[in-house]
Protein backbone atom coordinates (compact mmCIF):
# COMPACT_ATOMS: atom_id res chain seq x y z
CA UNK A 1 0.00 0.00 0.00
CA UNK A 2 1.46 3.37 -0.78
CA UNK A 3 0.61 6.70 0.60
CA UNK A 4 -0.30 9.11 -1.95
CA UNK A 5 -1.27 12.11 0.42
CA UNK A 6 -0.14 13.86 2.94
CA UNK A 7 3.31 13.60 1.96
CA UNK A 8 4.43 15.66 4.92
CA UNK A 9 4.50 14.77 9.04
CA UNK A 10 4.03 10.98 8.34
CA UNK A 11 4.78 7.94 10.21
CA UNK A 12 8.64 7.08 9.24
CA UNK A 13 7.50 3.49 8.36
CA UNK A 14 5.96 5.34 5.17
CA UNK A 15 9.45 7.05 4.17
CA UNK A 16 11.00 6.86 1.71
CA UNK A 17 8.94 5.32 -0.80
CA UNK A 18 6.13 5.88 1.41
CA UNK A 19 5.05 2.18 1.43
CA UNK A 20 3.00 1.29 4.63
CA UNK A 21 3.25 -1.73 6.18
CA UNK A 22 0.62 -2.98 8.64
CA UNK A 23 2.35 -0.59 11.60
CA UNK A 24 2.64 2.56 9.53
CA UNK A 25 -1.09 1.97 8.41
CA UNK A 26 -1.95 1.35 11.90
CA UNK A 27 -0.62 4.55 12.55
CA UNK A 28 -2.13 6.52 10.15
CA UNK A 29 -5.69 5.01 10.84
CA UNK A 30 -5.28 5.65 14.99
CA UNK A 31 -8.74 5.60 16.04
CA UNK A 32 -9.03 8.39 19.25
CA UNK A 33 -11.13 7.74 21.85
CA UNK A 34 -14.58 9.42 21.72
CA UNK A 35 -14.32 8.91 17.61
CA UNK A 36 -17.04 7.88 15.59
CA UNK A 37 -15.51 6.83 12.53
CA UNK A 38 -17.68 5.64 9.43
CA UNK A 39 -16.42 3.28 6.91
CA UNK A 40 -17.73 1.91 3.61
CA UNK A 41 -16.79 0.73 -0.20
CA UNK A 42 -18.76 2.35 -3.00
CA UNK A 43 -18.04 2.33 -6.44
CA UNK A 44 -16.22 4.85 -8.81
CA UNK A 45 -19.93 6.04 -9.53
CA UNK A 46 -21.18 6.17 -6.56
CA UNK A 47 -22.99 2.17 -6.02
CA UNK A 48 -22.96 1.43 -2.17
CA UNK A 49 -23.37 -2.59 -3.30
CA UNK A 50 -23.67 -4.59 -6.29
CA UNK A 51 -27.36 -7.16 -5.82
CA UNK A 52 -28.12 -5.75 -2.64
CA UNK A 53 -24.29 -6.49 -1.13
CA UNK A 54 -21.08 -4.37 -0.07
CA UNK A 55 -18.88 -7.79 -0.80
CA UNK A 56 -19.97 -7.19 -5.15
CA UNK A 57 -17.30 -4.01 -5.42
CA UNK A 58 -13.76 -5.62 -5.16
CA UNK A 59 -11.87 -2.45 -4.00
CA UNK A 60 -8.06 -3.25 -3.77
CA UNK A 61 -6.57 -3.16 0.22
CA UNK A 62 -10.04 -2.86 1.28
CA UNK A 63 -10.45 -6.15 3.21
CA UNK A 64 -7.16 -5.20 4.85
CA UNK A 65 -8.04 -1.55 6.29
CA UNK A 66 -11.56 -3.10 6.86
CA UNK A 67 -10.14 -5.66 9.42
CA UNK A 68 -7.60 -2.98 10.84
CA UNK A 69 -10.03 -0.22 11.23
CA UNK A 70 -12.14 -3.42 13.58
CA UNK A 71 -9.19 -3.98 15.65
CA UNK A 72 -8.60 -0.23 16.27
CA UNK A 73 -12.28 0.28 17.08
CA UNK A 74 -13.84 -0.54 20.66
CA UNK A 75 -16.90 -1.68 19.25
CA UNK A 76 -18.78 -2.12 15.46
CA UNK A 77 -22.10 -0.75 15.10
CA UNK A 78 -24.20 -1.91 12.10
CA UNK A 79 -28.13 -1.52 11.44
CA UNK A 80 -29.83 -4.78 11.64
CA UNK A 81 -30.44 -4.80 7.86
CA UNK A 82 -27.16 -5.16 7.44
CA UNK A 83 -27.07 -7.77 9.25
CA UNK A 84 -29.55 -9.66 7.75
CA UNK A 85 -28.23 -8.44 4.15
CA UNK A 86 -24.40 -9.41 4.79
CA UNK A 87 -24.72 -12.48 7.01
CA UNK A 88 -22.70 -10.44 9.55
CA UNK A 89 -21.09 -13.15 12.26
CA UNK A 90 -18.32 -11.61 15.07
CA UNK A 91 -15.31 -9.87 14.09
CA UNK A 92 -11.91 -12.23 13.35
CA UNK A 93 -9.57 -12.41 15.71
CA UNK A 94 -6.13 -13.71 16.53
CA UNK A 95 -3.98 -14.09 19.15
CA UNK A 96 -1.60 -11.03 18.08
CA UNK A 97 -4.42 -8.87 17.24
CA UNK A 98 -5.72 -9.43 20.46
CA UNK A 99 -2.26 -8.74 22.45
CA UNK A 100 -2.14 -5.45 19.99
CA UNK A 101 -5.42 -4.69 21.51
CA UNK A 102 -4.43 -5.83 25.37
CA UNK A 103 -1.60 -3.66 24.54
CA UNK A 104 -3.90 -0.37 24.13
CA UNK A 105 -5.88 -1.08 26.77
CA UNK A 106 -8.81 -2.61 24.92
CA UNK A 107 -11.04 -5.90 25.46
CA UNK A 108 -9.82 -8.90 23.32
CA UNK A 109 -12.33 -8.70 20.53
CA UNK A 110 -14.70 -6.16 19.94
CA UNK A 111 -18.55 -6.91 19.69
CA UNK A 112 -20.74 -6.06 16.91
CA UNK A 113 -23.47 -3.88 18.27
CA UNK A 114 -26.95 -4.12 15.77
CA UNK A 115 -29.56 -1.04 16.06
CA UNK A 116 -32.97 -2.25 15.39
CA UNK A 117 -36.28 -1.15 16.39
CA UNK A 118 -38.23 -4.63 16.34
CA UNK A 119 -35.36 -7.16 17.81
CA UNK A 120 -35.92 -9.02 14.35
CA UNK A 121 -32.68 -11.09 13.84
CA UNK A 122 -32.15 -14.75 13.64
CA UNK A 123 -30.86 -16.24 16.78
CA UNK A 124 -29.43 -19.29 14.53
CA UNK A 125 -27.84 -16.45 12.26
CA UNK A 126 -23.53 -16.35 11.94
CA UNK A 127 -23.85 -12.65 14.20
CA UNK A 128 -24.62 -15.28 17.39
CA UNK A 129 -23.12 -18.89 16.75
CA UNK A 130 -20.10 -17.49 14.76
CA UNK A 131 -18.85 -14.90 16.91
CA UNK A 132 -15.85 -14.97 19.63
CA UNK A 133 -18.03 -12.43 21.98
CA UNK A 134 -21.46 -11.70 22.23
CA UNK A 135 -23.61 -8.81 20.30
CA UNK A 136 -25.00 -6.16 22.10
CA UNK A 137 -28.91 -5.62 20.83
CA UNK A 138 -29.47 -2.14 20.56
CA UNK A 139 -33.44 -2.05 20.53
CA UNK A 140 -34.75 1.76 19.51
CA UNK A 141 -38.22 0.82 18.81
CA UNK A 142 -40.87 1.56 21.58
CA UNK A 143 -40.93 -1.04 24.46
CA UNK A 144 -42.25 -3.25 25.10
CA UNK A 145 -44.46 -3.36 21.62
CA UNK A 146 -42.60 -3.76 18.61
CA UNK A 147 -40.46 -5.83 20.54
CA UNK A 148 -42.09 -8.41 22.90
CA UNK A 149 -40.64 -10.27 25.78
CA UNK A 150 -40.32 -13.24 23.91
CA UNK A 151 -38.07 -11.71 21.18
CA UNK A 152 -35.70 -10.34 24.39
CA UNK A 153 -35.73 -13.72 25.56
CA UNK A 154 -34.92 -15.40 22.73
CA UNK A 155 -31.96 -12.80 21.95
CA UNK A 156 -30.76 -13.11 25.56
CA UNK A 157 -30.86 -16.87 25.31
CA UNK A 158 -28.39 -17.21 22.32
CA UNK A 159 -26.05 -14.85 23.90
CA UNK A 160 -26.65 -11.17 23.56
CA UNK A 161 -27.08 -8.25 25.52
CA UNK A 162 -30.65 -6.77 24.78
CA UNK A 163 -30.09 -2.78 25.55
CA UNK A 164 -33.23 -0.93 25.15
CA UNK A 165 -31.93 2.37 23.90
CA UNK A 166 -34.87 4.79 24.23
CA UNK A 167 -34.52 8.39 22.68
CA UNK A 168 -37.45 10.47 21.39
CA UNK A 169 -37.44 11.71 17.45
CA UNK A 170 -34.39 12.88 16.15
CA UNK A 171 -32.91 11.85 18.82
CA UNK A 172 -32.24 7.88 18.74
CA UNK A 173 -29.07 7.96 17.03
CA UNK A 174 -27.26 10.12 20.08
CA UNK A 175 -28.53 7.94 22.69
CA UNK A 176 -27.08 5.03 20.44
CA UNK A 177 -23.92 6.32 20.68
CA UNK A 178 -24.92 7.15 24.54
CA UNK A 179 -25.56 3.83 25.64
CA UNK A 180 -22.38 2.35 24.14
CA UNK A 181 -19.65 5.23 25.77
CA UNK A 182 -22.05 4.19 29.18
CA UNK A 183 -20.36 0.78 28.69
CA UNK A 184 -16.85 2.05 28.02
CA UNK A 185 -17.03 1.88 24.22
CA UNK A 186 -16.02 4.93 22.85
CA UNK A 187 -13.76 4.25 19.41
CA UNK A 188 -17.11 3.30 17.71
CA UNK A 189 -16.57 2.13 14.10
CA UNK A 190 -19.98 1.92 12.00
CA UNK A 191 -20.11 -0.33 8.75
CA UNK A 192 -23.82 1.10 7.87
CA UNK A 193 -26.13 0.66 6.70
CA UNK A 194 -26.55 3.63 4.50
CA UNK A 195 -29.99 5.14 6.69
CA UNK A 196 -28.39 4.45 10.06
CA UNK A 197 -25.22 6.51 8.73
CA UNK A 198 -27.65 9.03 7.63
CA UNK A 199 -29.31 9.09 11.00
CA UNK A 200 -26.12 9.45 12.65
CA UNK A 201 -24.98 12.53 10.86
CA UNK A 202 -28.37 14.07 10.94
CA UNK A 203 -27.61 13.92 15.21
CA UNK A 204 -23.94 15.15 14.65
CA UNK A 205 -22.26 12.16 16.08
CA UNK A 206 -20.13 11.28 12.67
CA UNK A 207 -16.44 12.50 13.11
CA UNK A 208 -14.76 10.84 10.50
CA UNK A 209 -15.74 8.86 6.92
CA UNK A 210 -13.12 5.73 5.79
CA UNK A 211 -14.14 5.33 1.78
CA UNK A 212 -12.68 2.47 -0.31
CA UNK A 213 -13.05 3.84 -4.05
CA UNK A 214 -13.64 0.68 -5.72
CA UNK A 215 -12.54 1.05 -9.79
CA UNK A 216 -15.16 0.05 -11.29
CA UNK A 217 -18.52 1.48 -12.73
CA UNK A 218 -22.04 -0.21 -11.47
CA UNK A 219 -24.48 1.73 -12.71
CA UNK A 220 -27.99 0.31 -12.10
CA UNK A 221 -30.47 1.59 -9.04
CA UNK A 222 -27.75 0.97 -5.93
CA UNK A 223 -28.10 3.62 -3.84
CA UNK A 224 -25.03 5.62 -2.06
CA UNK A 225 -23.61 5.62 1.24
CA UNK A 226 -25.98 7.86 2.84
CA UNK A 227 -29.58 7.73 2.80
CA UNK A 228 -32.27 9.70 4.41
CA UNK A 229 -29.59 12.38 5.93
CA UNK A 230 -31.65 16.03 5.44
CA UNK A 231 -31.58 18.37 8.15
CA UNK A 232 -28.59 21.14 8.49
CA UNK A 233 -27.67 21.29 4.34
CA UNK A 234 -24.43 19.83 2.76
CA UNK A 235 -21.43 18.74 5.32
CA UNK A 236 -18.25 19.63 4.20
CA UNK A 237 -15.39 16.75 4.18
CA UNK A 238 -11.56 17.49 5.10
CA UNK A 239 -9.43 14.65 3.63
CA UNK A 240 -7.09 13.49 6.20
CA UNK A 241 -5.14 10.58 3.80
CA UNK A 242 -4.99 8.87 0.57
CA UNK A 243 -3.94 5.61 0.43
CA UNK A 244 -3.38 3.68 -3.19
CA UNK A 245 -3.54 -0.14 -3.73
CA UNK A 246 -3.52 -1.26 -6.92
CA UNK A 247 -6.49 0.39 -8.68
CA UNK A 248 -7.99 1.23 -5.38
CA UNK A 249 -7.90 4.52 -3.37
CA UNK A 250 -8.80 4.45 0.51
CA UNK A 251 -9.81 7.73 1.46
CA UNK A 252 -10.01 9.06 4.76
CA UNK A 253 -12.13 12.35 5.80
CA UNK A 254 -12.81 13.95 8.90
CA UNK A 255 -16.48 15.37 9.15
CA UNK A 256 -16.90 19.22 9.25
CA UNK A 257 -19.09 20.36 12.02
CA UNK A 258 -18.72 17.12 14.02
CA UNK A 259 -18.72 17.25 17.77
CA UNK A 260 -15.17 17.84 19.41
Amino acid sequence: MRLVWPLEGTSPRAAPERELDRDGLAELYAHPEGVLRVNFVASADGAVAVEGVSSGLAAPGDRTVFGLLRELADVVLVGAGSVRAESYRGARTSPEREARRRARGQAPVPPIAVVSTRGDLDPASPLFTDTAVAPLVLLTGPVPDIAPDSTRSALAAAGAEVVDVGGGPGSTAAAVVAALADRGLSRVLCEGGPALFGALLDAGCVDELCLSLAPQLEGGTAGRIVAGAGSGGPRPLHLASVVAHDDGLLLRYQVGGARP
